[in-house]
């Protein structure tokens, strides 16, 4: 069976080249010109991976992803926009996107980031029913909970996962290539400071009731999750 995608973009143009490109490389494509149709059609067919654009009336790309992934769905997202400031990225990132690819692109280079996306597959070996901890740290990957010394931590989608990740593996070294790899599902080869960012933000949360950093930098090498007493 085919990969059926979803194209949800208000621009003609954009659609009607997107739709003949991935016809061409194989894949079942759906159209919705704006986010509600888009939604609507998701719900309906179940694609394999949305491309979503952020600028549409009345409901945007950002609300798209954030109601896709409350929704309960994990469904790969690209979202595409004329934006390119960090600020943006993050934004999509923080609502469930899975990756981000600014306009003007090339038909190639979104072709590449499609094939990136549907070649993750979640780690039904390395995900657990049980609950992960480490000292006061503890994550419940069914509920997405995690509790540090008794106090619930609100995080988003991205540094939910970000976390899992350290929790899954504690006291390793993770490079920056490969955490890239795992949680946006391509490297972002130093073009953005987005990683910096999240961890940044998991930091501050994670120590938010006056906890000890665990999550440390190592130099040159990437970050793990240790204590340092």
């Amino acid at each position: 069976m085919r990969p059926t995608i979803l194209i949800i973009d208000d621009d003609e143009k954009i659609i009607s080249m997107l739709r003949r490109g991935l016809a061409f490389e194989g894949y079942e494509v759906l159209t919705a010109s704006n986010g509600a149709e888009g939604l609507n059609k998701m719900l309906e067919n179940d694609p394999a991976l949305m491309v979503l654009d952020v600028m549409m009336p009345q409901v945007d790309g950002f609300e798209v992803c954030r109601r896709v992934r409350e929704a309960g769905s994990s469904v790969p997202i690209l979202m595409l926009t004329a934006k390119d400031e960090v600020e943006n990225r993050v934004k999509g990132l923080d609502a469930g996107a899975d990756d981000y690819l600014v306009k003007p692109f090339a038909l190639e280079e979104l072709l590449a980031r499609v094939r990136a996306l549907l070649r993750r597959k979640p780690d039904t070996n390395n995900s657990s029913n049980s609950r992960l901890t480490y000292e006061d740290l503890t994550l419940d990957p069914d509920a997405r909970e995690v509790m540090r010394d008794g106090q619930r931590l609100e995080l988003t989608a991205k540094e939910f996962e970000l976390l899992h990740l350290f929790m899954q593996n504690p006291k390793r070294v993770l490079s920056r290539d490969l955490i890239m790899d795992k949680i946006w599902g391509y490297d972002y080869s130093g073009e953005s400071n987005v990683l910096e960012v999240y961890i940044a933000m998991l930091r501050q949360k994670t120590e938010e009731y006056g906890g000890k950093r665990l999550i440390q930098t190592i130099r040159g090498a990437g970050y793990i999750l240790r204590s340092n007493s």
